[in-house]
């Protein structure tokens, strides 16, 4: 067996302070990762901590970025179990997205119509919940009546088969050497 590792996290960025006023949940942000030392996670943000216009495919990592710029970012991590069949075929779905990572934007106005139960899938474009939840589908790990597209943070938070590996600032969060070490 393999896992996967899902981060959800509260920034205090712009977008995030407005995302959780209309979502209603402390966790507006979400993230994958292939290891548990999350030194390489995934999702859809901004390119450039400073920028928060400029959004597209980003690889995230606790010490850089929008999560150094804001210290004081929550977070809490799960992991799920999948099969190697899965796995690969999350690597294979993932490597597509890391060989045209510059050809990807952020989807700002999906965000906002997706809010509104009105379905916006444009080529190319995603935010982070949609890009999430699309591989997970893809690799068979989450089944869902719901296309990506209306996937919300609080719905990938409600898998019924994730383990809960921690939760607190994402500055705390250190597997350099066991990670029941830091768990909650």
């Amino acid at each position: 067996m393999r896992y996967v590792y899902l981060v959800f996290s509260k920034t205090g960025t712009w977008l995030s302070r407005v995302l959780r006023l209309f979502i209603k949940s402390k966790y507006v942000h979400s993230s994958i990762s292939l290891d548990e030392s999350l030194k390489s996670m995934y999702s859809f943000g901004r390119i450039h901590a400073d920028n928060p216009f400029y959004g597209g495919f980003v690889e995230e990592n606790f010490r850089f970025g929008v999560f150094k710029k804001y210290r004081d970012c929550e977070c809490i991590v799960y992991r799920l179990k999948v099969t190697q069949q899965q796995y690969d075929t999350l690597v294979n779905e993932l490597a597509r997205f890391l060989a045209f990572r510059d050809s990807y934007r952020y989807n700002f106005l999906g965000l906002f119509t997706a809010g509104m139960k009105i379905s916006l899938r444009r080529e190319k474009y995603y935010f982070c919940s949609q890009f999430v939840s699309e591989l997970l589908i893809k690799s068979n790990i989450l089944r869902s009546q719901s296309p990506p597209e209306f996937i919300r943070p609080t719905d990938l938070l409600n898998i019924e088969t994730k383990e809960k590996v921690f939760e607190g600032f994402t500055w705390e969060y250190d597997n350099s050497d066991n990670i029941d070490l830091v768990a909650s």
